[in-house]
């Protein structure tokens, strides 16, 4: 197979007329010569931290859409089915992916659960990490969120860093705002990435002091316009992730729409592309080629070097997208679970109170921080109950795994004005977080999670929708395109209840990530993330 096009070196900064020689899935030669063709080939996108759950689509199906916008490979961390299931769950992201050609690079989920303040479907310890760490499809340690205990030397963490290490493999970051000494004994501790700054200066400083800083870009969390600045003069040490991608945004776009942003920006487009292409690919070690004779042949071919709007995509000399065509078969298999609730009554979301002042969680647009509110105290019969006027609203954190009482919290920029939204996807435990401005209308959101064993769904007064996930309650049995389709319906449904979030439903399911401060409610009550601990309701 040949391919001519403008090539785009990477690592020599060329870009010249060229014809690329594919044979038996790899790249024989690469050689100038003149055509009239006026397209590009490049090696393909990484995403280089991407939780595939997060699609709410098996792997599979995810590489589907992924393909269609030039992605050949991800740097995966399972943590989200790990929580659920364990061991097992991750095993069934492997071996699903494997029977696609997109090249899934799994990490070990390094936290399950990510704290002991909330309630998971399963444990991972340090004797798990080591077992994982020996298995050669699993390529490296996956972020350690659990940054208070990498900086007070507990000692199942610094086990789990160990294994990594014996096995020459890296180990991901995750410290949201760790600065100064506590930064700089993290990275000691042999943590080599962070995808979670969200200011220039706490990038700078990382980047400076030895990490790798990935621009996250995902449904819910953007950091790319705060990080971009960093990339002309840090390029090398910088990547492109998602995070967490919602499947109606994975239909439109992926790291190209990245690319795209980066070069509108001003920034050299062979700067863009190292941080695209290779540089995921040396720092994990990926088996994936990078244009180069003798790679495997994973390489896109693109409109322009403006909006990258991928033609054709190959993975190891297979065209798996040519032209609006994806040429991946479906693949069977058999959903996994973990969902022992049973359905709850109107009065157990009754909150006793008397207080005049309460703690809320102030949900921030395109953040995962949260902030802590002290605001005034709603009290309808002795119940503290949600103010739409003041956009103040209940919300419940209930446990998947136990039949347990729900617990209660108050959350300020949903914006709902009627009925509720609920999810089983709830970071990192996903158990069933739902808001809504009655006790009522929360209780009838949560039942109908419960009745389809996860999902997402909405409900008002007279209608109700869900996008049923019978996938470990976090990820559908269908297709990208129906999931999709289905799921930006129920964005609109939520938007029409009154939310004036971008993305509602992937910021409620972080409402519950304990490790991302300040402010968030577990299954077992209010916690700050500042302090570490759980704190009050009620001031």
């Amino acid at each position: 197979m040949k391919l001519q096009a403008n090539i785009v070196d990477i690592s020599n900064k060329r870009i010249y007329k060229g014809e690329v020689t594919i044979t038996d899935g790899k790249i024989e030669s690469i050689i100038e010569k003149e055509h009239d063709v006026d397209q590009y080939i490049l090696p393909g996108f990484v995403d280089a931290h991407i939780h595939i759950e997060s699609s709410m689509l098996v792997p599979s199906e995810f590489a589907k859409l992924a393909v269609q916008h030039g992605t050949v490979a991800t740097v995966s961390d399972p943590h989200e089915i790990a929580n659920v299931l364990g061991v097992p769950g991750v095993e069934f992201m492997i071996e699903n992916g494997k029977k696609v050609p997109l090249k899934f690079n799994f990490g070990a989920p390094s936290c399950v659960p990510a704290t002991s303040f909330e309630s998971a479907g399963a444990i991972i310890d340090s004797e798990g990490i080591k077992t994982l760490m020996e298995n050669p499809d699993i390529k490296y340690l996956a972020e350690m969120m659990n940054y208070p205990g990498v900086l007070f030397d507990d000692e199942e963490v610094l086990k789990k860093i160990a294994h990594a290490k014996e096995n020459n493999k890296p180990v991901d970051g995750h410290a949201p705002g760790v600065r100064g000494k506590d930064i700089t004994k993290y990275i000691a501790a042999g943590i080599s990435t962070d995808h979670e700054c969200f200011t220039y200066d706490e990038g700078l400083e990382k980047l400076q002091k030895g990490m790798k800083i990935l621009i996250r870009e995902g449904s819910a969390a953007k950091n790319f316009e705060a990080l971009i600045g960093l990339m002309p003069e840090h390029f090398e040490n910088m990547m492109f992730c998602s995070d967490d991608k919602h499947p109606d945004d994975l239909i439109i776009s992926h790291i190209n729409a990245l690319c795209a942003r980066a070069i509108a920006k001003g920034v050299d487009v062979f700067k863009v592309l190292q941080a695209a292409c290779i540089n995921p690919v040396k720092h994990y070690n990926l088996e994936v080629g990078l244009l180069q004779v003798g790679d495997a042949a994973d390489c896109i071919v693109v409109e322009d070097l403006t909006n990258f709007k991928t033609l054709q995509t190959y993975i190891n000399g297979e065209l798996v997208y040519d032209f609006g065509k994806v040429n991946i078969k479906d693949v069977a298999f058999k959903n996994l679970n973990n969902f022992h609730t049973e359905k709850k009554k109107v009065s157990d979301f009754k909150f006793d109170s008397s207080a005049e002042k309460i703690r809320v969680i102030e949900a921030l647009e395109g953040q995962l921080v949260t902030n802590e509110l002290i605001e005034e105290a709603t009290i309808e019969n002795g119940n503290l109950v949600s103010n739409t006027t003041r956009d103040i609203l209940k919300m419940t954190v209930v446990n998947r795994y136990n039949n347990d009482a729900p617990a209660i919290a108050f959350i300020k920029n949903f914006g709902l004005k009627e009925g509720a939204i609920a999810s089983s996807v709830g970071h990192d435990s996903h158990n069933i977080i739902a808001v809504g401005v009655s006790d009522e209308a929360i209780c009838k959101a949560v039942n109908l999670i419960i009745e389809n064993k996860g999902g997402i769904c909405a409900i008002n007064n007279s209608e109700e929708k869900i996008v049923a996930l019978p996938v470990a309650g976090i990820m559908s049995d269908q297709d990208g395109e129906t999931i999709g389709k289905d799921y930006a319906a129920l964005d609109k449904m939520a938007k029409q209840l009154g939310s004036t979030l971008h993305a509602p439903y992937m910021t409620l399911s972080f409402m519950a990530l304990l490790v991302i401060p300040d402010l968030k409610l577990s299954d077992k009550g209010l916690f700050s993330g500042k302090e570490f601990k759980f704190t009050s309701l009620e001031v």
